[in-house]
């Protein structure tokens, strides 16, 4: 009976190149049935039936560790919103449970947490079938100890940071190479720095490559270049986390839906009040045959000339208004992120700052050229603007300073 429960279940792993699926065999371990092609979730076919688990990839999301001064379970979850909601990040409360927070490391005082934020899943992020349970692809791949993995999602390296076993950040990168070049070393050595900041240092004794290629694959500049020599070996199978997440972004289409009925149902109450007030005007128009009648009609016409002239003008000034008001564009927001990355007592001052739909431009200059690299690496580092890929040269020299010009775009979904 057990043996038919566990075959019954399968997996959905992002791969190298696409979404892979992995069907449980009776003895309890996962077999790849279906390689990685389809890079839209939506289009995979065929999928096996029984419990279906979905790994979401590492890019879908934002890891926030944080060490809370608290062994107190019933508070994490209040600990961990307040950290994320400090960082300026808020997940959709539309779109279902988009958010949890896993133990990493507890004493009598303080708990290391790992609180992690989806981001809404996207038209065709999704299969047909809503899958039974969500989860994280770098939960789904344990080492053990403190240890560094590395390996691809969708023809970009990503990398997990491990403590003790247990995940404790992970990061998606853009970088495509063939091998790891120094661009992913130089994320790795900024990711285990800012993990030092806030108290969670980790000395890796184990390096884990998994390339594409496997065994016959090339660590690159990881070869040693965190002071521990990288393994390379194919990507251990995926495994089912002892405790799955509470994800479930499957909510999502359920609020469409429900958005949808109500819509509907709008719409047929509009339509019987059109039929309603039609039938009345048919009766007003048998009756009234003079001509008082036919000024009033016009003066109807009229007023709903006016009617309609109000209506667009209300319209274009929410227009107006959208970049305030609609949060897929809340340059207020971007504008408080940029304001708080510059440092403080550093004489920086920005002189233009050009928020628009296809990206940022900020101008500006400072009486050292210090202050302007420790700007652009807040911007760069900064979870809010973590979507923008940013392009900041150095400054240049003037007789009033340095000046800098700074330009973000959002990234080429390829």
């Amino acid at each position: 009976m057990s043996k038919k429960k566990t075959s019954d279940r399968s997996l959905l792993v992002p791969g190298a190149s696409g979404w892979e699926v992995w069907k449980q065999e009776a003895e309890g371990g996962f077999t790849r049935i279906v390689d990685g092609e389809v890079s839209r979730a939506i289009e995979i076919e065929n999928l096996p039936g029984g419990q279906l688990t979905m790994l979401f990839p590492v890019r879908a999301m934002q890891a926030l560790p944080f060490r809370a001064a608290s062994s107190d379970d019933s508070l994490f979850d209040d600990l961990a919103q307040m950290h994320a909601e400090r960082l300026g990040i808020r997940p959709d409360p539309m779109a279902g449970q988009l958010s949890d927070r896993f133990v990493v490391d507890s004493d009598d005082e303080s708990t290391t947490l790992l609180h992690v934020v989806l981001r809404s899943p996207g038209e065709g992020d999704l299969p047909l079938r809503t899958p039974n349970a969500f989860d994280l692809s770098a939960r789904a791949f344990p080492v053990d100890g403190d240890a560094v993995t590395v390996w691809k999602e969708f023809d970009r390296w990503v990398f997990a940071i491990h403590s003790g076993g247990k995940l404790l950040y992970c990061q998606a990168t853009p970088q495509d190479e063939t091998v790891p070049g120094a661009a992913l070393l130089r994320e790795l050595h900024l990711a285990l720095g800012q993990l030092a900041i806030q108290g969670l240092r980790v000395e890796p004794a184990a390096v884990h490559v998994w390339p594409p290629e496997g065994e016959l694959g090339e660590a690159g500049a990881l070869e040693d270049g965190l002071g521990v020599k990288a393994r390379v070996a194919s990507r251990p199978d995926p495994v089912v986390p002892e405790k799955v997440s509470q994800l479930l972004p499957a909510d999502v289409r359920a609020a469409r839906r429900a958005r949808q009925e109500r819509n509907r149902n709008l719409a047929l109450v509009a339509a019987a009040v059109v039929v309603y007030l039609g039938l009345i005007g048919w009766m007003v128009f048998g009756m009234v045959q003079d001509l008082r009648k036919r000024n009033r009609l016009a003066k109807l016409a009229d007023g709903r000339e006016d009617v309609v002239l109000r209506y667009q003008t209300h319209v274009g000034r929410w227009d107006e208004l959208a970049p305030v008001v609609d949060l897929n564009q809340y340059p207020v927001e971007q504008l408080l992120q940029i304001a708080n990355a510059i440092p403080r007592n550093s004489g920086l001052r920005l002189e233009n700052v050009d928020i628009n739909q296809a990206g940022i431009q900020i101008s500006g200059n400072a009486p050292q050229a210090a202050p302007v690299s420790s700007f652009s690496l807040a911007l760069e580092k900064n979870p809010a603007l973590r979507t923008l890929d940013w392009e900041t040269p150095p400054a240049t020299n003037t007789s009033k300073g340095w000046d800098f010009r700074f330009k973000a775009q959002l990234p080429q979904v390829q």
